[in-house]
């Protein structure tokens, strides 16, 4: 049948679908078809409008959203739909400097550096430049470079503008300027555009050039953008030239779901489109196709709260659906549990899958709490975009310095640390003092104690420098409890300020993912059921923890974890958002401004709309923050949500329902806390004293069956014994203190006779 793809729109959809002439806005509300509206818009083109693929250009901001667009034109089209030019912003563009760029002065064959390319030719013009690489980390400066270009700033530009030199140097780096004409004249000598030349070049070669300007804008008839609230000015300024001519702009896109700044994305270009195209035509897309009810309209009841927004009203036609649910703990770690158990719950009530499950949270930190709750429970989960929070490498670093300094014999924390800060230890130093080991048959640690006939006088002053260190931390760790010493040990390793240096975004992340295992630290020390305050009694507990994290299985079904914007564009029958605190979400950096603000909420509207059934909230009365347990508020967003579609969880016990009041998140704070407060301290066994001739005894033999004594716990008898990778654990039913398993490399265990 003749335009068969037409059948089972609904009229804006429709419209937006067959409305192909002249400037074109389609606000796609969340989960309302947007993906299906642009590639049939194309298909349109295509078939009804008989305009060929070689003249439309679609651009996405992922290849996986171009792969599936493609796909779905070519089924309806055929083969004639490989013509288009689709493809990231990067990839067209890419493919018009292949073709063009000799006229900017480029081969056609340039070289595109990847980020760690780019990051290492900078890290050499910084060494050469006689810098310090410590003032000038290289993801602040490629950071900063990259800032520029996306505004369109040239390195000539950037060294003459007033603003930026005073800017560098109120933040103790004034040659910025300079390293980034350094950069820039290094790539073009060697014929290479890193990622963000794609889009600079692409704008410098159409104002340079009018006639290559003027050629692209009559091969491109149509542009189409999707995602256009997450473009920057470059891009924006690009695909701006290339329809000035045939005017037949289309850009899909929603400003509620903008969320992307720290990248440069700029929402003023969906905000103020209209004002570049006065006769554009506005479509909405409205009706959402994924939500129940109730989510749909909390969703607009928190982005109703932002001014800065292109007016529309989202609605569903789906059922009303159950009330969200709001979960409130007492803690961080409670939070953690009363989530699993929740998932737990609902997987055996409803019949579903653990992959039917997402856990959303503001920052990647955050995760530590939750997949430790799961892992206590078995339930299988998987952190997308990232890593599991103990397999992350800043906290390897830290977790190695902590190890490194309790047991000097282990060998893999040796070589983590022994140049990380970088101490001027190179490879060929620590291949030496390998060597030497095995030749004499003694251990590293023997070696790094007399290490000058080993490695000469000029390698052996950073070595010696390190052992001081280390022994310094094993007093530490002998007289101090687990938190004062792991403190004591990451701000004298130098690892706390090489990470606190480092302002980017991601270097924000890898030192509040330290800060957070300090959190859990500081909480196991406080924990009056832990009898051992030591770090390695902390550390063997973290060991049985993360034992099973290397998980080599293909099974999908488990819970996804991610930050909220991972999880921009998926959908989830049941989602938690989790840490619903002020200062955490919104977060503390995002406060200064009322755009900041509103970009918050707008993350908030996202992780909300990604819920089809089922949305739960959570948040702690107190969370370890920097050490310090500090008392939590409930998120000012919590108070967007009306209440009449609100319920507060108490499990497990039922559920209240709320009376509607506009504060009420707020309103059970002070009676949870003095519930909190007036239960009893659970007892504790006394504690034990061990005998007078204790020692520990070798556990290498140790076997099932066999008695044993432990300095804390006192008498025991061994019950089963397991290995975790090249580790041995113990599973002791002691006398007075029942089951506990024990790691046998950290247990001080004595072995007495049958």
């Amino acid at each position: 049948m003749v335009n068969s793809y037409l059948e089972n729109l609904n009229e804006p959809q429709h419209e937006g679908v067959v409305n192909v002439e002249g400037p074109c806005m389609i606000i796609a509300g969340a989960g309302s078809g947007k993906t299906r509206v642009l590639t049939l818009r194309i298909t349109h083109l295509i078939q009804q409008h008989q305009v060929d693929p070689f003249n439309i250009m679609a651009l996405t901001f992922t290849n996986k959203a171009a792969k599936e667009m493609r796909n779905r034109i070519e089924k309806l089209v055929g083969p004639d739909a490989r013509n288009l030019w689709m493809g990231t912003f990067h990839s067209v563009f890419s493919r018009i400097l292949r073709a063009e760029a000799h006229h900017i002065g480029y081969p056609s064959n340039f070289t595109i550096y990847d980020t760690d390319d780019s990051k290492s030719l900078l890290r050499s013009i910084i060494k050469e430049m006689g810098l310090d690489d410590t003032q000038y980390k290289v993801n602040t400066v490629y950071n900063r470079i990259s800032s520029a270009k996306n505004r369109l700033i040239s390195w000539q530009e950037y060294i003459s503008n007033p603003v930026l030199i005073a800017d560098d140097a109120a933040n103790m780096r004034p040659e910025i300027g300079n390293i980034f004409k350094n950069y820039s004249l290094r790539c073009f000598k060697s014929g290479a555009m890193d990622f963000d030349d794609l889009l600079f070049n692409t704008d410098k070669l159409f104002k340079e050039h009018l006639e290559v300007l003027n050629k692209y804008q009559h091969r491109f008839q149509f542009v189409l953008v999707d995602e256009f609230q997450d473009t920057n000015l470059c891009q924006y300024f690009i695909i701006r030239k290339l329809a000035a001519v045939q005017q037949n702009i289309c850009v899909v896109g929603d400003d509620a779901q903008s969320i992307y700044a720290f990248r440069g994305a700029d929402i003023t270009n969906i905000l103020n489109f209209e004002k570049d195209y006065p006769d554009l035509r506005i479509i909405k897309l409205e009706q959402n196709y994924r939500s129940t009810q109730t989510i749909v309209e909390a969703a607009n009841s928190v982005i109703a709260k932002n001014k800065a927004q292109l007016p529309k009203h989202v609605w569903t036609s789906n059922e009303e659906g159950t009330l969200i649910e709001l979960i409130k703990a007492v803690s961080d770690n409670e939070e953690g549990k009363l989530v699993a158990s929740s998932i737990f719950e609902e997987k055996m009530q409803q019949q579903l899958k653990f992959s039917d499950f997402v856990i959303l949270y503001r920052t990647n930190s955050q995760s530590r709490a939750i997949e430790e709750a799961l892992r206590r429970m078995n339930i299988k989960y998987k952190v997308v975009g990232g890593l599991s929070f103990y397999q992350r490498k800043e906290i390897k670093d830290v977790l190695a310095y902590l190890r490194y300094a309790l047991n000097q014999q282990d060998e893999a924390s040796f070589r983590r640390i022994i140049n990380y800060p970088k101490r001027g230890i190179g490879d060929t130093t620590i291949d030496k003092i390998v060597v030497a080991a095995n030749d004499h048959g003694i251990s590293i640690w023997e070696v790094l104690q007399n290490v000058t006939p080993f490695v000469g006088n000029r390698a052996a002053a950073p070595i010696d420098d390190f052992v001081t260190k280390i022994k310094r931390f094993g007093i530490e760790i002998e007289n101090k409890d687990a938190y004062e010493a792991a403190s004591e040990i990451a701000k004298s390793s130098g690892l706390l300020k090489e990470l606190y240096e480092d302002k980017t975004v991601e270097g924000l992340s890898r030192y509040e993912n330290v800060q957070e295992l300090l959190n859990a630290i500081k909480e196991y020390t406080d924990d009056p059921e832990k009898e051992d305050k030591s770090l390695g009694a902390f550390l063997q507990e973290v060991s049985l923890i993360t034992g099973q994290d290397e998980d080599k299985d293909n099974d999908p079904d488990k819970v996804t974890l991610m930050t909220i914007h991972m999880a921009k564009g998926l959908e989830f029958k049941n989602v938690y958002i989790v840490g619903m605190e002020e200062d955490l979400f919104p977060s503390q950096m995002m406060l200064s401004s009322r755009s900041e603000l509103e970009e918050e909420r707008r993350l908030f509207y996202v992780a909300i709309t990604r819920a089809q059934k089922k949305l739960f909230l959570s948040y702690a009365l107190t969370r370890y923050r920097f050490g310090r347990l500090k008392n939590c508020e409930p998120s000012r967003f919590l108070d967007d949500i009306s209440s009449r579609f609100m319920k507060v969880s108490t499990r497990f016990g039922g559920v209240e329902s709320v009376a509607p009041n506009p504060n009420f998140a707020k309103s059970f704070v002070s009676g949870m806390k003095k519930s909190i407060s007036s239960q009893p301290a659970p007892p504790k066994p006394a504690a034990y004293k061990p005998s007078a001739d204790f020692a520990p005894s070798d556990t290498s033999g140790l076997k099932e069956g066999m008695k044993v004594e432990h300095p804390k716990f006192g008498f025991g008898s061994v019950l089963k014994i397991e290995a975790i990778g090249a580790e041995r654990k113990a599973k002791i039913n002691f006398t007075d203190f029942g089951e506990k398993t024990l790691l046998l490399s950290f247990a001080k265990l004595k072995i007495h006779e049958n």
